[in-house]
């Protein structure tokens, strides 16, 4: 087995742990503030069918310095509003979302840099 395949298997590993998270994350945490009348609407543009769930892990996972200052900015419409989501989730859903989002962003920046490796020929 060569180390590109090695390597893919790994990240793919990381790959199905991050999906699992996506799907318990949903469930859990997005469902619960999709119901609520108050966080209804602050759940950030819906690109895709699922983006709102990356947006509130977003809005839980990075610094809320940052993502305060995301929501000054003149796209603030696309991100979720992180004050309203901390009053309306525990400290378990924070976690969750932290495990989640940089699971999933770890595992793809690294999957980018595999391709990137193994199509330049650096990785066999």
């Amino acid at each position: 087995m060569s180390n590109a395949t090695f390597t893919l298997g790994i990240l793919l590993c990381g790959l199905l742990v991050s999906m699992i998270l996506f799907v318990l994350f949903g469930q859990i945490t997005v469902k619960k503030l999709r119901k609520n009348p108050a966080t209804k609407l602050e759940l950030g543009m819906e690109f895709a069918s699922g983006w709102d769930i990356l947006n509130v892990a977003q809005s839980l996972a990075l610094p809320l310095k940052l993502v305060r200052k995301f929501r000054e900015s003149p796209l603030s419409f696309l991100s979720s509003n992180p004050d309203l989501l901390i009053q309306h989730t525990s400290k378990f859903d924070r976690i969750l979302a932290f495990v989640f989002y940089w699971t999933y962003m770890v595992t793809s920046i690294l999957l980018l840099i595999w391709v990137f490796l193994v199509l330049t020929g650096t990785l066999e």
